[in-house]
């Protein structure tokens, strides 16, 4: 049985990896590497597996991270924000000669650890990254469409929302000025062109969605996460794009407001004789009021979903598919780290073994992924309300008739 170490293993994401893996007990020894040890040993007493145990990790010091990883089979990085670790991470993964699944969803950092293919395939191991939700799910859903369902694919449409989780930490709203921030790739006519979220390109890009549980015309904006940039290597397609936000859509505003403001700014100013970093002030005050708003809109149980939507030719005919995958109950921590633990898997069990860095739809079998989706153990949380989740797929025919299939 193989040993695995989950890095960033009691974050919200990660936790959920590790709780997913340990429930499956297919693992000799499953390692929570995190910098937080009180609450890794609360994710171990949770498990209540003996296999599961803590060790202490500095995510950015490559010492620490080996110490860490040393003797696993398998490493799954789930520490963000991916655009500060993830070079550090996996270079030390491959100096290790160590297998990898990774959650990264910040395209620009992509594109630089897709630059260390050779070296992973020289050190023949495998490193699948964006193994999430968006990235992850959705690229292997456009891959099974355009693959199997289709003989010519035009276009990947990929959208996205969630809301409602029980905390909102300085690296997630970080992270989201980081998106708002940086050039966002989008796959336009054959070609990859970029786009400023508040400028006129990036909103004209912006659009509505009628989601299954969430609801409908939902806003949606341009995000700048890697499928974008990998599928079209991987699918002949003359469009690729990525729409996301977060719930309340007030609350998203709010951040894109105090954004724009330049307030996500780390350069100090003086006010009133005292030195302030604006980013400093603008988390505590989006913490402060997103907890208002949630009260304010009794916005109520945390939930999320995605879509992609693929247009082409079967036949000669046009045709598209929507793939839904909605939930109630759970959304950003169960939508990205089931999906990791799942790649974690395949890899133990032999069906990702294409060597060097590869995103999923380059080494993942999306007939594999659902196959295992439908036998995979739940993950039992004492005092936990009920999921709803909904996956099922619409086929739109050339005359505008929908029916639903089965994946």
């Amino acid at each position: 049985m193989a040993k695995v170490t989950v890095l960033g293993g009691c974050g919200a994401v990660g936790s959920v990896a590790v709780k997913s893996l340990a429930a499956q007990d297919l693992f000799s020894k499953i390692r929570i590497g995190d910098v937080n040890m009180a609450g890794a040993r609360e994710i171990v007493a949770e498990t209540g597996s003996k296999k599961v145990v803590a060790v202490k990790v500095d995510a950015e010091d490559p010492a620490s991270i080996r110490k860490a990883i040393k003797g696993s089979d398998i490493v799954l990085n789930c520490v963000g924000p991916f655009y500060k670790s993830v070079k550090t991470i996996l270079g030390v993964v491959i100096e290790e000669r160590i297998n990898y699944v990774d959650i990264c969803d910040d395209v620009d950092v992509t594109l630089d650890i897709l630059k260390m293919h050779r070296a992973a395939k020289k050190a023949g191991i495998t490193a699948l990254i964006g193994m999430g939700a968006s990235p992850g799910v959705t690229n292997l859903f456009a891959k099974l469409v355009a693959d199997d369902l289709l003989d010519q694919t035009d276009s990947v449409d990929i959208f996205h929302t969630h809301g409602g989780e029980p905390i909102e930490g300085e690296g997630v709203i970080g992270h989201r000025f980081h998106c708002m921030t940086i050039d966002i790739p989008m796959f336009l006519d054959g070609k990859l062109k970029y786009v400023k979220y508040f400028r006129e390109d990036g909103i004209a890009l912006r659009q509505t969605f009628d989601f299954p549980i969430v609801g409908k015309n939902i806003p949606l904006y341009p995000y700048p996460h890697p499928e974008q940039v990998t599928l079209p290597k991987y699918i002949k397609v003359r469009q690729v794009t990525n729409k996301g936000s977060v719930l309340p859509i007030e609350y998203y505003e709010l951040t894109g407001n105090v954004c724009k403001l330049g307030l996500s700014s780390k350069e100090p100013i003086q006010v009133g004789g005292k030195e302030v970093v604006p980013y400093d002030f603008a988390i505590a005050y989006i913490i402060r009021e997103r907890d208002r708003i949630l009260k304010r809109t009794k916005f109520g149980t945390q939930r999320g979903a995605m879509a992609v939507v693929v247009k082409g030719k079967k036949a000669g005919k046009r045709e598209e598919y929507r793939v839904h995958m909605a939930s109630e109950g759970s959304a950003l921590g169960e939508g990205t780290g089931i999906p990791a633990a799942m790649g974690v898997i395949l890899m133990d069990q032999g069906k990702v073994t294409a060597k060097g860095v590869l995103p999923p739809e380059a080494c993942v079998d999306p007939k594999d992924f659902i196959r295992l989706r439908e036998t995979m153990k739940p993950v039992k949380t004492k005092g936990r309300k009920k999921v709803v989740e909904v996956l099922y797929a619409e086929r739109i025919d050339s005359r505008g008739r929908v029916t639903k299939i089965d994946l």
